[in-house]
């Protein structure tokens, strides 16, 4: 069984939250949070730290004018608005001190590597025993990136909790344009209504940079990226600036059409692969792409869907089973069952099942003994996958012939739907919340190159309420564990690239299903982590010559 990642936002449900305080105790300097106060900072998944001595009833307001926590100081933390003006001058000299690695090609390529043919558009290639891509030039390319670049992480509700702020303001000003609504809040205060919202990061760029900050900010996240040694932005990023085409991106598909409806999962039911809207939905998502990312040469490739819930390797067959009888799938099944039993009295047999006809079967919303049906189960579950798979691809290539199908984003999955994957994507995807990558494995024969989607480290010695998924001690842990990570995907011969999950923090007060990590790159105003931007760069300058086994 190869060892694939958990689903990371599970493990916030299911295990106890991770302590305020972080994974290596309470400061001294802090109070813990009273079960009374708890009750009112709904919708976060992480609380602040109460600051010794201090009446937690006169916690609130709690988050300042920029959307920082007001109890407490860091280094780094913007007091003023000149603290802005300072330090947009600060990272403009750094900027033009380290402009990126004098190695790469113009879509970050190894231009000092071997030149191998050019075809204009990313494709893949094994040499020496290692999984490659091939940037539009014909140098080999391995995808450091980052995901959401944009300034969306930084817009948090506001609604039933407007006291939590100290000055948000007035709607006719020019900062009240950064005023807004949401309704995705899964598992969360929030779910089921609509809700007011505010974005911290927007106004405090506009702060910043003033009038025409959008600009300024899409050109800077592309030199960013450069300096920082990355080549790739990620998943889930403004279009806007992906559209500049001077950092290769990838694009995101969502599939959609009836759900099979026996299915279970985090961020919902799993398609039916079988059902004719499936198909329809995937070709239409994918041929809105046809005016832009289809013939560019900068989109390295197409994720559709991410996270699905495929369960162990019987999970959809017995979705299937349990669902409607006018459900498609289910049908598909029924079919499969009658070509290879001969009569109803035949399965009854094979799976200590007493069904009175085919139809009882069809009508019948339980699953029986899987053990007993368990070969039957397991060959409809490879066949609802590759027909997931099938389906995808064929969208993906009618719509970009020369584009990369990338997959999935596995979250957690199981061997059949992973060989499934394999034998229809160009590149396999995964999101992967561990330490490393060093235990990494595909299914026995499976050998395909692999794209890790989505990975993070945090801390809670800057200001936030919750480290993420994998949490370290301080800022000087977080950088020296990214490095780490990614240097064990260079190390890896099937991962063609790691993908950080994400460019700037989430909002103090949380997005909408609560997640409030600190897990950015910037922070909420706009400053840059030099501990994690210089482990970036070191993996960044070194990493063609690390993968290709050089000194």
């Amino acid at each position: 069984m190869p060892r694939l990642p958990l689903l990371a936002t599970i493990a916030l449900v299911l295990a106890p939250a991770v302590s305020i305080l972080g994974a290596e105790g309470p400061p001294p300097s802090t109070n813990p949070v009273p079960q009374s106060l708890k009750s009112r900072l709904f919708g976060m998944r992480g609380f602040p730290p109460i600051p010794a001595g201090m009446d937690p009833q006169r916690l609130f307001p709690m988050i300042d004018m920029f959307g920082q926590y007001r109890h407490k100081d860091w280094p780094g933390k913007t007091h003023t608005l000149a603290d802005l003006a300072r330090r947009k001058d600060e990272e403009a000299a750094e900027l033009a001190k380290h402009p990126g690695p004098a190695d790469w090609d113009q879509y970050g390529g190894w231009k000092a590597g071997p030149q191998l043919a050019a075809t204009g558009r990313f494709r893949t290639e094994k040499r020496d025993q290692r999984w490659w891509l091939v940037d539009p030039e014909g140098r080999l390319f391995w995808s450091h990136g980052i995901d959401c670049v944009g300034t969306s992480q930084g817009m948090t509700p506001i609604t039933d909790r407007r006291q939590w702020f100290e000055c948000l303001p007035d709607r006719t000003s020019l900062l009240g344009q950064f005023y807004g609504e949401g309704t995705w809040a899964p598992h969360n205060y929030y779910e089921n209504k609509p809700y007011q919202t505010y974005n911290f990061a927007a106004a405090d760029l506009l702060r910043k940079y003033g009038p025409g900050w959008e600009a300024q900010f899409a050109e800077l996240a592309h030199r960013r990226l450069r300096s920082w040694g990355m080549n790739t932005v990620g998943n889930w990023s403004d279009p806007a600036i992906a559209a500049l085409r001077k950092t290769p991106y990838v694009a995101t598909i969502h599939s959609g059409g009836r759900p099979l409806g026996g299915s279970q999962g985090y961020w919902g039911k799993f398609p039916d692969a079988f059902d004719p809207s499936f198909a329809a939905t995937v070709r239409a998502a994918v041929a809105r792409q046809q005016a832009g990312s289809a013939a560019d040469p900068w989109c390295l490739g197409y994720f559709v869907d991410n996270e699905l819930s495929w369960g162990d390797e019987l999970s959809l067959a017995v979705a299937a089973l349990v669902s409607p009888p006018d459900q498609p799938a289910k049908r598909v099944l029924l079919e499969d069952l009658k070509a290879k039993y001969p009569s109803i009295e035949r399965l009854n047999q094979g799976w200590g099942t007493a069904h009175a006809s085919w139809d009882a079967l069809l009508e019948s919303r339980t699953a029986g003994d899987a053990k007993k049906a368990h070969d039957d189960l397991a060959a409809f579950a490879t066949k609802f996958a590759e027909q997931y798979f099938r389906v995808c691809r064929e969208a993906v290539k009618q719509a970009a012939p020369e584009g990369l199908y990338l997959g999935c984003r596995f979250a957690w999955g199981n061997d059949r739907a992973v060989r499934a994957a394999a034998k229809y994507c160009d590149v396999l995807s995964f999101n992967r919340y561990q330490r490393d990558l060093k235990g990494f494995r595909l299914p026995a024969g499976v050998d395909r190159p692999v794209l890790i989607g989505e990975f993070h480290f945090g801390a809670l010695d800057r200001g936030m309420f919750h480290t993420g998924l994998v949490p370290v001690a301080d800022q000087q842990a977080r950088a020296a564990a990214y490095e780490n990570y990614v240097r064990s995907g260079l190390a890896h011969p099937e991962i063609v690239g790691t993908h950080w999950f994400q460019f700037g923090d989430q909002a103090t007060t949380g997005r909408g299903d609560g997640e409030n990590y600190q897990i950015g790159f910037l922070d909420v105003c706009d400053t840059p982590y030099a501990e994690t931007v210089a482990a970036s760069r070191a993996v960044g300058e070194a990493m063609y010559r690390e993968r290709a086994g050089q000194k």
